[in-house]
């Protein structure tokens, strides 16, 4: 077997799927969580075999460790040969504009980059870093969530801000989610048959949320920014703001910069709103019980997000479709419905029968006259990775 290991280490977890590629079948996944602090949880499946135990994990080094182990433990399955590890990492700047084979200059850029992202970078590079001491004799490639989106054009990416903040400081659109929007929009040409690529929107909607605007199968624009809290409303983020308003709480609260910061990041969109959760699921049901807040989160959301289809679609001048995915792409029927409302003039007829039965599965719920599809794709990020690995590696004969 061809096997590929997919990490993606967050700040406190690393989720971890086994690849085979011959078949592009999953081997095994699990993940450790609560790194660093109490009861660390290793989970892990191979196939109908699954366990959930505490561990010791106080790092990633430690946790990458643990994680090795049940991977080659000769009781749990075959010999495994781990012919690769994919790494996803957040941020790759104005740098990488694809996947690459990880060395000493590819983690210093990555390290660099940590400005920009400094909740996912700092984790992305101690994962990398670890797993090279426990896999220390195979090919390790980075896949950036950033990349997909540098096919944007110049007009699209730059802020109207003074230029030389861009020449020296690189401020500018990146985007993130370009992982995920990249997997759904190759598969949505491949079941709309257009070999030349994909034009449409993709939405990735879930605790976080962006969408892209894709052309021939290229990103021409994308809704976050310099960082993930540009955009449409997300869980916990307030997504687009007049920055005023950071000045505003400055001088009348008294707010220091750190303190806006958490708020716009941690405190604001779904959560903020309805005072509920930042889980559309619960703010739903305390919308059905008659919580204003909750019913004017969801409006909010939902006009967003609407908002930039429209946009998006001025944008292209044309669609192929609009395509959903994410945790409330794939399985919120009802915020489906809400977001596609008054789009019937645009093109985008939703079927509501077809919407309703669709649910973590891929599907058209728009109707067969609709002239622009409305399409439901799972995205399957740590698939991608696994290819993008593989082939980066066929590539370089590693």
């Amino acid at each position: 077997m061809d096997l590929i290991l997919v990490l993606n280490c967050g700040s406190s977890s690393i989720k971890y799927t086994l690849f085979d590629m011959k078949q592009e079948t999953e081997v095994a996944a699990g993940s450790v969580e609560r790194i660093g602090e109490a009861q660390p949880l290793l989970k892990h499946a191979w196939g109908d075999d699954a366990i959930e135990r505490m561990i010791e994990a106080a790092d990633h080094t430690a946790a990458l460790m643990q994680i090795r182990d049940v991977l080659l433990d000769p009781a749990r399955g075959p010999q495994v040969n781990v012919m690769a590890v994919g790494h996803r990492v957040v941020h790759g700047g104005e740098t990488f504009f694809k996947s690459t084979l990880i060395n000493k200059q590819v983690e210093q850029t990555i390290q660099e980059y940590s400005s920009l992202a400094p909740l996912h970078n700092p984790p992305n590079l101690a994962g990398i870093t670890a797993a090279e001491q426990f896999f220390p004799d195979v090919p390790h490639v980075a896949v950036f969530d950033t990349a997909f989106h540098q096919s944007m054009p110049e007009h699209a990416y730059l802020y109207a801000l003074p230029y030389e903040l861009y020449e020296e400081e690189r401020i500018r659109k990146y985007g993130f989610h370009g992982t995920s929007h990249r997997f759904v929009s190759m598969r949505a040409a491949e079941i709309l048959d257009k070999p030349a690529g994909f034009t449409g929107i993709t939405c990735h909607l879930g605790n976080g949320c962006s969408l892209a605007a894709v052309k021939d199968g290229n990103s021409v624009d994308t809704s976050m920014g310099l960082t993930p809290l540009e955009g449409v409303v997300m869980g916990t983020r307030s997504g687009d703001i007049d920055p005023a308003i950071i000045f505003h709480l400055a001088e009348t609260r008294g707010m220091e910069l750190k303190d806006i910061n958490q708020l716009l990041q941690r405190r604001s969109g779904l959560l903020g709103v309805s005072g509920v959760s930042n889980d559309l699921r619960e703010i739903q049901q305390a919308a059905a019980a008659g919580d204003h807040r909750a019913e004017l989160a969801q409006a909010i959301y939902a006009y967003r997000v609407r908002k930039y289809i429209g946009s998006y679609l001025a944008a292209l001048g044309r669609a192929d479709a609009v395509v959903f995915t994410g945790g409330v792409g794939e399985n919120g029927t009802n915020m489906r419905r809400r977001i596609m409302e008054g789009l019937d003039n645009l093109g985008l007829v939703l079927d509501t029968q077809r919407n309703q039965k669709c649910i973590g599965e891929e599907g058209d719920i728009s109707t067969v006259a609709s002239p622009v599809k409305i399409l439901v794709i799972p995205t399957n990020e740590e698939l991608l990775i696994a290819r993008d690995t593989y082939a980066v590696v066929k590539e370089a004969g590693a």
